[in-house]
């Protein structure tokens, strides 16, 4: 038991460190448990709010690294010591985290009003401004539903129209029957999906120059010095955002002029019923956020995805064999939808390894989250990867088995916030439908032309300095299909 004390040393409470749950790394518990429990912020007095239990960690970085390496387990050792609302150093700030599915589902829904996007603002905006996430209110309502224009059911079709033939004229061409690295592999493939479906253009030289400046905007968003100066992160993203300025505006008047079918010509011409559009700043913006967000999440997802089957190939040979019975005709929306094994292989794989594991938010206002005093703000991390641990929710959590999302078990049902790989609220990706079936089409093609082996023992280590990343690139094996 740990005493939680204002400043001037009155005691306002007891914390209980519970144990740590199984699956958690025992040198993380070492780690990241706190040796004094000190409150975020004395409460209102006669509130009977409880003050936010926690620790600053290390001087200036706080617990910055430990999360870079530990990610979710980071967040789910913090949830299981000191529960669902607890404070830590992160990137010289105090956050508080909200985990476990009430929570988050207060933050996210934000029935109150007293969360804003400058959590994420706080972080990105240098590099993604303006992209939809980092807006708030109105502006976010309006930008919503004008981009929404650009996914309708039609659009989303065309866009998986667009995307198998690339994935066709790749995948097969990928080596066989020797240790890859997958992970840069998939990330190279999203980007020329990406590249095709949202620009009608495909990858080349310039498109490299694309994927380094996108990677090196993620990258700098968890930069612990965060100033212009030279060497670091923070000013590799910002020569990478003015590049990614330079390319989108230099395309734009073609798209404006054009009647394309690809996103940036859809987000060119997007217009609601009111009469509501973007202007020519608008589509940069959200251009430079999509073309991150669409192929960085869907290269984890498919990773993430292409490891469990290697590594349970029951299920690999289950998906294959529904893949196989497709034939060789192009796989239409419909085809990919029918594909109920790896609908059920990507669910676990994104519960397992969400490529989004927190979403930042900071209160505008003094509130209130599971009878805990959050001052007027604060930043807030609602860690929704420790959803999909629960052990309240999830049959051995730690446990690779699709079978939770059957019919006959839909475990993810058990709470509105059991699993929510996509955020939630009025944040919700718009774009999840086109990015489960990407991942879907990646994985039926690679499962077509390869059997996917991994060595005895090996897991992946996740590098969280951004989205989360397999440290060691994935090593994984590809074989001919008749071995």
């Amino acid at each position: 038991m740990s005493v939680v004390r204002t400043a001037t040393g009155e005691r306002l409470s007891s914390v209980v460190l519970a144990p740590m749950p199984a699956g958690i790394d025992r040198r993380l518990l070492e780690k990241t448990r706190p040796q004094r429990v000190v409150p975020l912020a004395s409460p209102p007095t006669g509130s009977d709010l409880k003050p936010v239990p926690g620790d600053a960690g290390p001087p200036v970085i706080g617990h910055t690294l430990s999360y870079i390496r530990y990610g979710s387990a980071f967040t789910r050792a913090r949830h299981a010591t000191l529960g669902p609302v607890s404070w830590c150093g992160f990137v010289g700030e105090h956050v508080v985290i909200a985990a476990g599915p009430e929570a988050t589902h207060q933050v996210l829904t934000n029935p109150d009003k007293a969360y804003s996007q400058d959590g994420w603002r706080f972080l990105v905006d240098d590099f993604f401004h303006r992209g939809l996430m980092l807006l708030d209110g109105d502006d976010h309502r309006v930008h919503r539903r004008v981009m929404q224009e650009a996914f309708t059911a039609p659009r989303v079709r065309g866009y998986v129209h667009r995307t198998v033939p690339v994935l066709r004229e790749e995948i097969p061409t990928w080596p066989q029957g020797r240790q890859l690295r997958v992970y840069p592999m998939l990330k190279r493939l999203t980007l020329d999906v990406a590249t095709h479906v949202f620009m009608d253009d495909r990858s080349g030289p310039e498109a490299e120059q694309v994927n380094q400046a996108f990677m090196a905007c993620v990258q700098a968003a968890s930069s612990i010095v965060r100033r212009d100066l030279p060497g670091t992160r923070y000013r590799a993203g910002l020569r990478g955002r003015a590049l990614l300025e330079r390319y989108f505006r230099a395309a734009l008047p073609a798209k404006r002029a054009g009647e394309g079918d690809d996103l940036f010509s859809a987000l060119c011409r997007a217009r609601t019923p009111e009469g509501e559009a973007f202007t020519d700043d608008d589509v940069v913006n959200h251009m430079i956020f999509l073309m991150m967000a669409a192929h960085d999440t869907s290269t984890i997802t498919s990773a993430a995805a292409a490891y469990y089957l290697a590594a349970n190939p029951e299920w690999q040979e289950k998906a294959r064999a529904e893949s196989l019975a497709l034939g060789s005709d192009v796989p239409d929306l419909a085809a990919l939808q029918s594909l109920e094994t790896l609908d059920l292989v990507i669910k676990e794989s994104l519960r397992l390894a969400a490529p989004v594991p927190v979403v930042m938010r900071r209160t505008t206002k003094d509130t209130a989250l599971l009878g805990h005093h959050l001052p007027a703000g604060q930043l807030v991390m609602a860690a929704g990867a420790v959803n999909h641990f629960d052990p309240a929710i999830w049959t051995e959590p730690d446990t690779f088995d699709p079978d939770r999302f059957s019919d006959s078990r839909r475990e993810d049902k058990a709470h509105r916030d059991a699993w929510i790989p996509f955020g939630g609220g009025v944040h919700k990706c718009l774009g999840m439908l086109f990015g489960s079936l990407e991942v879907t089409a990646i994985l039926h093609e690679l499962l077509r032309h390869h059997r996917i082996t991994v060595a005895p023992g090996y897991t992946p280590r996740w590098d969280n300095t951004s989205l989360p990343v397999p440290a060691d690139g994935l090593p994984l094996r590809l074989e001919p299909l008749g071995m």
